[in-house]
């Protein structure tokens, strides 16, 4: 009998395992295949010329990026960028979260239901399109100005051809692409909370915003603690193609963030050998990252994702 539930155990854990296969191996693929490429940061690669043809040259590419002032007011630049990008959205990282808790407070259906699908469908439009989308409203020419110049001001308002409050616009364009998406977690979260709840505090007498404070916003919080780690973790990761297909003359010192300016070496200025150093530096800061929030989380909370 032992022997006949240890082989059923052993076959459920190997068809388990099966399962997830397809995705560890995508995993292995995608994610960690690609490290191959840091060994382009130790040598002077310039294509078409084969890597095993490049000479070696060790550290020299991270010694350059500190190498004058020029090249570290440069650096300092671009890291401001970053954080400023990044700060913003993990300051409003709670957004989602509050929109999700009013969403389902909609007691009409179909309206709640419109008002999901409006604010989801976003996130399945390219950053191409959400700049079409911009551009026809705020070029000179556009709808805004167009409007304007019908109510007799000729000042034109132009925030694709400013560099004054680049990372706001580009928060505002980020939170509606990504609010109604990434409200859907918390609401599956909302989904999940047992009906008991809910019961012993209407017959306490509780209102709808003492039923959020002290039922909903409690079993909301492990869902939102786990997603700004995660986020932490990235805060280096903010993007590129938003910032790209954004970036022009007259704003590229305000927009350009990391990930940006790795691709403008690489493709831009070819210095290949160079963005692979700069974006290894960044991958290990972020698993140092990820590891600091984690140690923090089983510290305060007492439990953390790794």
């Amino acid at each position: 009998m032992m022997h006949v539930q240890k082989n059923g155990i052993r076959s459920m854990s190997i068809r388990k395992f099966l399962y997830i296969l397809p995705f560890m191996a995508l995993l292995a693929i995608f994610a960690y295949y690609p490290l191959y490429g840091w060994v382009y940061a130790f040598f002077d690669y310039s294509p078409p010329i084969p890597l095993s043809k490049s000479p070696f040259v060790g550290f020299q590419w991270f010694h350059s990026l500190v190498e004058n002032q020029v090249k570290v007011d440069q650096l300092l630049q671009i890291i401001k960028n970053t954080f400023g990008l990044s700060g913003l959205n993990l300051l409003f990282s709670w957004l989602p979260m509050v929109f999700a808790i009013f969403l389902t407070e909609i007691k009409a259906v179909r309206f709640r239901k419109f008002i999901q699908t409006v604010t989801t469908l976003p996130n399945f439009i390219s950053w191409v399109l959400v700049y079409s989308l911009a551009f026809t409203m705020f070029s000179s020419d556009g709808i805004v100005n167009g409007l304007l110049r019908q109510l007799g001001i000729d000042s034109p308002i132009l925030p694709l051809q400013s560099s004054h409050h680049v990372w706001l616009m580009m928060w505002l364009w980020t939170t509606w692409k990504v609010l109604g998406w990434s409200a859907i977690l918390y609401i599956a979260a909302i989904m999940g909370i047992d009906d008991s709840l809910y019961e012993a505090a209407h017959v306490d007498g509780a209102t709808r915003m003492q039923v959020i404070r002290y039922v909903v916003l409690p079993s909301m919080l492990p869902t939102y603690f786990v997603l700004l780690m995660l986020q932490i973790a990235s805060f280096l990761n903010n993007g590129l193609e938003q910032y790209f297909v954004f970036q022009n003359a007259f704003n590229k010192d305000s927009i350009q963030a990391l990930d940006l300016y790795v691709y403008n070496l690489a493709m831009g200025g070819g210095s290949y050998s160079v963005s692979v150093a700069i974006s290894m530096l960044k991958s290990l800061i972020s698993v140092v990252l990820l590891f600091s929030v984690n140690g923090l989380s089983k510290l305060l909370r007492g439990e953390g994702i790794v």
